[in-house]
């Protein structure tokens, strides 16, 4: 992983003033008090959603019966997400701290709980997706990507997979257009472009070399949705004054794809790598079209772990090692 830039170290308010200078006031500017971060409300109530999310597990954990296995792992990946939300916040900033669980536990595990849980989690998605415009790039790239991992969450548990609310979510196309210039859309999203015209390649490959059963059929409806996904950010470059990418006239794969198994490992790669693509975006994006951003980072988390790609407590945040990419021939 690369160090952190400067520009990252500015974001994140942890340059100062190493030379003494003299306010306005008489007093040595080293002196003063370091400005609020402005992120700081943001985590904070992220932080106390996720400790009511470790709460509600803690509290299952403790029924007699209680499927472990299932749900040590979600519980260990939220606590992840707490630390990572809590850093930065200062002390004596009235930042919740982990304690004994607030819910009683109940007598007996049943699937309602599961499904409670569930539920607790797709609120806490909701909860941090409803920070998105508050949040400075990077934080917000952190609770779309956390987000991401609770709709995985809920998924696990039992509930069926999330599906974008039209009367809810934006799209490119509905958008109202941005205060940006013309001619300057963010890099971010050409690079999301050509991600999807890449997918809609690969896909066309998973597909013609799946049998004709219920996995060419999940291929044929994740086709459609990048074909979609595509479209839909050609539009919104398009309303930024901006030529869309086109796509390129043939794409290397990342390993030969001869039969069913590796056409399902081609397709966890390709959902893989656009987590990350659209978790860049999420930062790179104006403010009132992370929504999309983050909506299509969460759904490829999914698709992802539909076709088998390991499972991460914060999807489409960079790993140590770099791995291949269905590149343009």
């Amino acid at each position: 992983m690369q160090p952190p830039s400067r520009r990252t170290f500015l974001a994140l308010g942890l340059i100062t003033l190493t030379t003494a200078c003299t306010g306005t006031d008489g007093t040595d500017a080293a002196t003063k008090a370091p400005a609020p971060d402005p992120d700081a409300p943001v985590r904070l109530r992220a932080v106390a959603a996720t400790d009511t999310l470790l709460s509600a597990y803690d509290a299952l954990l403790a029924t007699p019966g209680a499927r472990t296995a299932l749900l040590q792992p979600l519980r260990a990946e939220t606590a992840q997400h707490r630390a990572a939300l809590a850093q930065g916040i200062p002390a004596g900033s009235g930042a919740p701290t982990p304690g004994a669980p607030t819910t009683a536990p109940s007598t007996t595990p049943t699937p309602t709980a599961s499904a409670a849980l569930a539920t607790l989690e797709r609120q806490t998605a909701q909860s941090h997706l409803a920070d998105l415009d508050a949040a400075r790039p990077p934080l917000a790239r952190l609770l779309a990507s956390i987000a991401a991992a609770n709709a995985l969450h809920a998924t696990t548990l039992g509930a069926p997979p999330d599906q974008p609310d039209p009367a809810t979510t934006p799209t490119p196309s509905a958008t109202a257009p941005t205060a940006t210039a013309p001619g300057t859309a963010p890099p971010a999203l050409q690079q999301a472009l050509s991600a999807e015209h890449a997918a809609v390649y690969g896909y066309g490959v998973v597909g013609a070399h799946l049998p004709d059963d219920q996995q060419r059929a999940d291929a044929r409806t994740h086709y459609a949705a990048h074909q979609a996904q595509r479209d839909a950010w050609q539009r919104l470059l398009t309303t930024l004054g901006t030529t869309p990418t086109p796509a390129a006239g043939g794409y290397q794969l990342p390993f030969p794809v001869t039969d069913a198994p590796t056409a399902t490992k081609l397709a966890a790669h390709l959902e893989t790598r656009l987590t990350t693509v659209y978790a860049d975006l999420v930062a790179d994006l104006p403010t009132p079209h992370r929504g999309t951003a983050a909506t299509a980072l969460r759904d490829c988390t999914l698709r992802a772990h539909h076709w088998g790609a390991p499972t991460t407590p914060f999807p489409g945040l960079p790993d140590p090692a770099p791995t291949p990419t269905v590149t343009p021939s």
